[in-house]
């Protein structure tokens, strides 16, 4: 057990000074798509407040909060999930494993769609006030596996929160990537005591929580932010691998008023040559065999 800081895990690399990555032949963007699936425990304050307490001061049971959430499980999953279906694209479900007891027929759709499943601890809280963080991750990555029969490889902390020892806790318990790490376009090697842990590049400015909560902005901007990162992404990509990650969560995304936007940027971003949709273990493979294959010479 580590307290080893992230820049004693990861080299330091401006991107100009690495060889390109190349992804398949006819291949430019890859797109990540993220659904978050979660448990709000309305015996504890909420992860977050659409409608702020009287005098605002938080109490329990938030109910108004609470209920917010619990629509897009009930509704809101199933929009984002039609659009996905029609669009036959798979994407990666960030997911509380508490999810698969919770809301067992949301889970289910999941699976049956052939979803990847990246786990997300067991219900939404933060990683540093859980009382025993390396229970926690046996427990999501356990209910996760006899629930869907596989066990997940990828890995995303509540709020992308980690304490200095989670990469090792990560592998040790076998995962492979991790989302939290949001500093490249490309994915990069961090070192723990049981190996390597992939980071792959997730996103905090196309999530749907920073720009819908915390930022404020009308659906619409949502459009316009993903497909300007998508422009500049896709003209980069004619010279090295590029990876384009959307993030949503259901009760944000799924209401009646800001799913045309998620339908609109998956259609146009599927209609550019070259472009393709990945889970994070397809980004995770195609990265550890390109970096092992032999360079030519």
């Amino acid at each position: 057990m580590t307290n080893t800081l992230p820049r004693q895990r990861i080299d330091f690399s401006p991107i100009v000074d690495r060889p390109p990555l190349r992804l398949p032949e006819g291949v430019r963007l890859v797109v990540w798509p993220i659904v978050n699936l979660e448990v709000w425990e309305i015996e504890r304050p909420m992860a977050r407040q659409v409608l702020p307490a009287p005098t605002g001061q938080t109490l329990t049971p938030d109910i108004p909060n609470w209920a917010w959430h619990e629509y897009g499980m009930r509704v809101g999953f199933w929009r984002l999930k039609a659009a996905l279906d029609r669009m036959d694209i798979r994407p990666t479900l960030s997911i509380n494993a508490g999810v698969c007891d919770s809301y067992p027929p949301v889970a289910a759709a999941a699976r049956d769609a052939g979803w990847e499943f990246m786990g997300h601890s067991f219900v939404q809280m933060p990683t540093h006030k859980l009382d025993d963080q390396e229970a926690t991750i046996v427990k999501s990555l356990d209910t996760c596996e006899r629930f869907t029969g596989k066990r997940p490889i990828g890995w995303l902390g509540p709020g992308l929160t980690q304490t200095y020892e989670t990469p090792d806790l990560l592998t040790r318990h076998g995962v492979r990537y991790c989302g939290d790490f949001v500093f490249d376009d490309e994915p990069t090697v961090m070192r723990t005591d049981n190996g390597e842990l992939v980071t792959l590049p997730y996103t905090v400015e196309l999530n749907d929580i920073p720009m819908m909560l915390v930022q404020h902005h009308e659906g619409e901007h949502f459009a316009r932010r993903v497909m300007d990162q998508f422009d500049r992404l896709y003209q980069e990509g004619a010279e090295r691998a590029k990876f384009i990650s959307v993030a949503v969560h259901p009760y944000i995304s799924g209401v009646p008023h800001r799913i045309r936007y998620f339908e609109e940027i998956f259609e146009r971003m599927a209609a550019h040559e070259g472009v393709v949709f990945w889970t994070g273990e397809q980004i995770y493979e195609w990265f550890m065999t390109t970096r092992q294959a032999p360079t030519a010479g």
